[in-house]
């Protein structure tokens, strides 16, 4: 739909208001950015930033069940964290959902990797979880008798209704990153990065950070998580946990980590010795548009500390970060350390050149050499 009709942001939100829907629970999506700014600017406590789609989900939930009509914005990708909720909690207590999805991955329409067999299997997945669905309407007038028409539909079966988005069918809202005077993430990787030995391992969570990753420090050892946000840090456990004889360094966001907490219980449980995790923070979903994530509440430290990381520091200096992860290489682990960083990057970065099963290969390669020997599970 790019270059095709769009609707207005301010005439989604005021006609899904006008006709009683609210709050809107969500994880960005770039297609779905004009809607949270809109919000952010104009009606801040309507939006309600969450973690993880299967969160929003049930949090929508509890919002139905105190009397409001909640609306569940994603990125199709998220989908499969909603799964559980949506068919296991929503469907048999008949709890009606109006759900606003995109469509990344569209047939038809060039796309990363990651979103392609999603996007392939979207509707068939909201035909399965019985979610009758259709496109958004991209006039006003045909937007507010499509929302008229889910009102209906929520209120007569008790089922979730969703309404598809593609790419375009809604206005960009102009946006300019705020001015923080913290290292840019690009810097911080370059400093941690730098230097280190070949046979560290180095895993970049999706979005930017594989991206700046992949663009500027190429190397064997790195593994450019393109897609599963929040599996980083999990990916780089089991890495760990099979290679104890080589360091992993991972390189984490705030809201990849916020995505998936539960990897920092993991880490904590298994306590791999070589193992640096590196926590870029900087409030924001900077690869959907710079939306606010929910991290100036949390105390990462605090958490690591609490779920059995050796240690937990923070700088807001590259630098400093550079000088933590180089003492932290040592063993001793697991690491944490949280970087306060700004939003910003080079507008001109591209997506990454290798493709996922060559990188994935690579590793795979580099891990292979000089593999030492598994133990014999019979010897005592």
């Amino acid at each position: 739909m790019t270059g095709g009709a769009a609707i207005d942001a301010g005439s989604v939100m005021r006609t899904l208001t006008g006709a009683g829907f609210g709050p809107f629970f969500g994880v960005p999506c770039s297609y779905l950015a004009p809607l949270v700014t809109w919000c952010e600017r104009n009606a801040p406590d309507l939006y309600v930033a969450v973690n993880n789609e299967g969160e929003a989900v049930a949090l929508a939930a509890g919002s139905h069940l105190a009397g409001r009509r909640p609306v569940v914005m994603i990125q199709n990708s998220g989908l499969g964290n909603a799964v559980n909720p949506f068919t296991s909690l929503c469907q048999p207590m008949r709890i009606p959902l109006l759900l606003l999805v995109t469509w990344r991955g569209e047939p038809g329409r060039p796309d990363e990797p990651q979103h392609r067999l999603m996007g392939a299997i979207t509707l068939p997945l909201l035909d399965l979880m019985l979610i009758d669905h259709e496109p958004i309407a991209t006039a006003t007038t045909a937007f507010e008798d499509q929302v008229h028409r889910a009102s209906r539909h929520l209120d007569g079966s008790g089922l979730s209704r969703a309404l598809v988005v593609p790419g375009g069918s809604i206005k960009p809202v102009p946006t300019e990153p705020p001015a923080t005077g913290l290292p840019l993430r690009r810097d911080v990787i370059a400093a941690v990065v730098d230097g280190l030995p070949d046979d560290v391992v180095v895993v970049a969570t999706t979005g930017k950070t594989a991206r700046e990753l992949e663009a500027n420090h190429d190397r064997p050892a790195n593994l450019y998580v393109v897609g599963s946000m929040g599996c980083a840090s999990s990916i780089a456990l089991g890495i760990a946990r099979e290679r104890p004889d080589r360091t992993v360094v991972v390189l984490d966001g705030d809201g990849a980590a916020l995505m998936r907490l539960e990897s920092m219980v993991s880490v904590g449980a298994h306590r791999p010795e070589r193992f640096v995790h590196v926590l870029l923070d900087n409030g924001a979903y900077e690869s959907t548009g710079g939306q606010r994530t929910n991290s100036p509440d949390v105390d990462f430290l605090a958490i690591a500390r609490g779920c059995g990381y050796r240690t937990a520091r923070t700088t807001d200096d590259a630098v400093t970060a550079a000088e933590l992860t180089r003492s932290a290489l040592t063993g001793g682990g697991p690491h944490l350390i949280r970087v306060g960083i700004g939003v910003g990057s080079d507008p001109a970065l591209g997506r990454p050149s290798r493709t996922p099963p060559a990188v994935a290969e690579r590793l795979r390669g580099t891990l292979a050499a000089r593999r030492p020997p598994v133990p014999d599970a019979g010897r005592r």
